[in-house]
């Protein structure tokens, strides 16, 4: 019996839960860098016109924006019974994408690498997610 075996029909389900997490901990980082930098700038609400502030705002904001509608289409394609090896790419667009924009917003308000890869990545997540849970209704359901 391994460690997973609470999941005997659904490795999947494995893998949506390790991106749950680390999209977890993304979130975190982003909130803490929010609260951060707000004790920084001694600002209780908004910006307080501080731009570094704006953005970490921003991040975090478009994180919890994309990030849970992600990990639902995620577990419903684990569930759906959709192809292990789609989840895993699936969650790992998610994933780098979340992470490259968050990275490229906190970087700069303007256009930026960061934020064009991890617009597209998490938008290819989403159509991906999409389509494999289409199938899965109409080929299964």
């Amino acid at each position: 019996m391994n460690q997973f075996s609470f999941f005997p029909l659904m490795p999947a389900l494995v893998i949506t839960g390790f991106y749950a997490a680390v999209l977890a901990l993304l979130m975190l980082v982003l909130a803490f860098r929010v609260v951060w930098l707000r004790r920084r700038h001694r600002v209780g609400l908004g910006s307080g016109g501080h731009e570094d502030l704006h953005r970490a705002i921003r991040a975090h904001g478009n994180a919890t924006e994309y990030i849970p509608l992600g990990l639902i289409l995620l577990t419903l394609d684990a569930l759906a019974g959709s192809p292990v090896l789609a989840v895993e790419i699936a969650g790992a667009l998610l994933f780098l994408g979340r992470l490259a924009h968050a990275f490229g917003l906190s970087h700069s308000s303007g256009a930026s690498p960061g934020r064009f890869v991890g617009t597209l990545s998490t938008w290819l997540s989403y159509l991906l997610m999409t389509g494999l849970l289409l199938v899965a209704v109409y080929t299964r359901g």
